[in-house]
């Protein structure tokens, strides 16, 4: 059996991988796929403290399980609403560079 400190070990490689890929990146797809992966990061952690975690009620204990899948529900509006937000803007700014989109202009 794999202990729980290789995939606390591994979460945390996924959560930094990803915390810079989303602040040192500047494109937006690139800050959308470093989220991804600090919530994939997250994902992880539920089910690896579910498995190692005994439950008061061991036949019928999914909440672990049940966490993950709200986080993978979160992240795939997350992807959807940040891609249309990235479309709308290349479309007015012709950019999906951060640096290069200034809102507040005309």
């Amino acid at each position: 059996m794999i202990p729980l400190t290789n995939y606390l070990v591994l979460s945390l490689a996924l959560f930094c991988i990803g915390l810079f890929g989303a602040l040192a990146r500047r494109n937006a797809i690139a800050i959308l796929m470093g989220i991804e992966l600090m919530l994939n990061a997250v994902n992880i952690n539920l089910v690896a403290f579910w498995r190692y975690v005994k439950p008061a009620n061991p036949t019928f204990d999914l909440t672990g399980q049940i966490f993950a899948l709200f986080v993978i529900t979160l992240a795939a509006a997350e992807a959807a609403v940040g891609i249309a937000l990235i479309i709308a803007i290349y479309r007015s700014r012709d950019t999906v560079n951060i640096e290069d989109v200034n809102l507040m202009k005309g």
